[in-house]
C-alpha cells in the first residue's frame, strides 16, 4: 500500500535529513517575513536605548547685562556670565543603563517567541500542503482503480455478466473523484498562497514537497522540564527583573542631585582713583544641591513597581498553566492520531483483501460491481483518514517540541 505521508517534526529544533526542504523554507521565512523583521527592528531600538541611557541633564548657560551698573570697590560691574551642570546621584546612570539592558533582553525574548511562532506557522502550512498532495495522490490511485473496474465491467457487459448500469455507476464515481480532485487542487493553491505570504514572496513561486515518509515507530522523548524554559515564560522573568531594575533606578532618582558651575562678572576700571586690582574681573565657582523634598512620585513608583511584580508573577503562573494544559492536550492528540493511523492501516489491509477476493470472483462470473464500489469508497475513506491522522500526529509533535525545546 502506498503511503502519502511526510514526517512532520518540529522545524527549528529537530529536523531529519529528509526534511531539509522545510528547513530551507523556514530559513527564507526568518529572513524575509516582514512581521519578524518588525520584531527585529524593535529589538534594535531597544538595544540602542542602552546608549541613550547614558545622559546628563542639559548644561545651563546664561548671560545678563547690568543696565544700571553696580559700583564695587574695584570698579563697576558690566555683565554676568553663568554656566552650570547638574549631576544625578552616584550610580544613577549605571542603573539607567542596566534597566535599558534588561528591557532589551526582554525584547530579545519577544523576538524569539515571534520567531518560534513563525516557524510553527510555516511548518503547519507546509504540513497542510503535504496532506493535500497526499489526498490528491490517493484520488489518482483510486481513479486508476476505477478505470480498471470499468474495463472489467465493459468486458462483463459484452459477455452478458453485467449490465450497462454497472458501467454507468463506475463512470459516475470516476466523475465524482475527478471533481474532488479539482476542488482539492483549489484548496492546495489557496494554502500555497498563504504559505508564500509567510515567506514574503510572490504567489505561485512553487513549493517542493518531499516523497512520502511513514510515521516513526517510536515517539521522541519529551522534556517537561524544558517547558519551564519556554521563551513565553522566560519573557515574564525578564520583565520581572526589569521592574526590579526600575525600582533601583527609582531610589537613585529619589536621591539629591548636585551641580557644579561658575559665574564670571567683568568689572570696568575706576577712573576716579587708582587702586590695587583696579578693574579686576570676578570669577565665582558654585556648588548646588537639588533635594526632592516633595517626593510623593518616587514613593508612588515604588508601590507601583511592587504591584507590577505581583502582576507579572500571576501572569507567568497563568501562562504556565496554559502551556502545561496545551502540552498535555498535544500529547493526547498525538497519541490518539498514532492509534487511529495504525487501526486505519489494518483496516485498509483488510479492505485490500476483500477487493482481491471480489476480483477473483470475476473469473467465475459472480462479481458484484455494487460491492466493488462500496469497497472502493471505503478504501478511499480510510486512506484520507490516514492522511489526516498522519498530519495531526506530526503537527502535534511539532507543537510538543515548540513547548518543550
Amino acid at each position: 500500500m502506498r503511503k502519502y505521508i511526510i514526517i512532520l517534526l518540529l522545524t527549528q529544533f529537530c529536523f531529519p535529513a529528509n526534511a531539509q526542504d522545510l528547513q530551507t523554507y523556514i530559513s527564507i521565512a526568518q529572513a524575509e517575513n516582514p512581521g519578524l523583521q518588525a520584531y527585529q527592528t524593535r529589538l534594535d531600538i531597544a538595544r540602542e536605548k542602552v546608549n541613550e541611557a547614558n545622559w546628563l541633564p542639559n548644561t545651563e548657560i546664561s548671560t545678563s547685562y547690568f543696565v544700571s551698573e553696580p559700583e564695587t570697590r574695584t570698579g563697576p560691574q558690566r555683565a554676568r556670565f553663568s554656566a552650570r551642570q547638574m549631576f544625578p546621584w552616584f550610580g544613577t546612570i549605571g542603573s539607567r543603563e542596566e534597566l535599558a539592558t534588561v528591557l532589551s533582553e526582554a525584547e530579545y525574548i519577544e523576538y524569539q517567541v515571534a520567531r518560534r511562532e513563525l516557524i510553527l506557522k510555516v511548518a503547519s502550512a507546509y504540513y497542510q500542503l503535504q496532506a493535500f498532495r497526499a489526498q490528491q495522490a490517493v484520488l489518482a490511485e483510486n481513479l486508476d482503480l476505477l478505470e480498471t473496474y470499468e474495463r472489467l465491467a465493459l468486458t462483463a457487459v459484452e459477455v452478458g455478466r453485467a449490465s450497462a448500469t454497472d458501467v454507468l455507476r463506475l463512470q459516475i464515481r470516476q466523475n465524482e473523484l475527478k471533481q474532488e480532485s479539482k476542488t482539492l487542487e483549489q484548496e492546495f493553491l489557496a494554502q500555497a498562497a498563504a504559505f508564500d505570504a509567510l515567506l514574503n514572496r510572490n504567489p505561485g513561486t512553487g513549493i517542493s514537497l518531499p516523497d512520502s515518509i511513514p510515521i516513526p515507530e517510536t515517539d521522541p522523548p519529551i522534556s517537561e522540564e524544558g517547558l519551564l524554559l519556554n521563551p513565553e515564560l522566560v519573557k515574564y522573568d525578564k520583565l520581572y527583573e526589569s521592574v526590579s531594575r526600575a525600582e533601583v533606578l527609582n531610589r537613585r532618582e529619589a536621591a539629591p542631585m548636585f551641580g557644579l558651575g561658575v559665574d564670571y562678572i567683568p568689572v570696568a576700571n575706576r577712573t576716579d582713583m587708582s587702586l590695587p586690582e583696579n578693574g579686576k574681573d570676578i570669577l565665582m565657582p558654585m556648588v548646588s544641591l537639588s533635594i526632592p523634598i516633595f517626593n510623593n512620585q518616587f514613593r508612588s513608583r515604588s508601590v507601583q513597581n511592587e504591584m507590577r511584580q505581583t502582576e507579572l508573577e500571576l501572569q507567568r503562573q497563568e501562562r504556565l498553566n496554559q502551556l502545561q494544559a496545551a502540552l498535555a492536550r498535544a500529547i493526547h492528540e498525538r497519541d490518539a492520531a498514532r492509534i487511529t493511523h495504525g487501526l486505519l492501516e489494518e483496516n485498509l489491509e483488510q479492505v485490500k483483501q476483500v477487493e482481491s477476493i471480489l476480483l477473483k470472483n470475476y473469473e467465475t462470473g459472480t462479481i458484484d460491481f455494487n460491492e466493488i464500489l462500496d469497497i472502493q469508497e471505503m478504501q478511499l475513506r480510510f486512506q484520507n483518514r490516514m492522511t489526516v491522522a498522519a498530519k495531526t500526529y506530526f503537527e502535534k509533535s511539532a507543537l510538543i517540541n515548540y513547548l518543550t525545546q
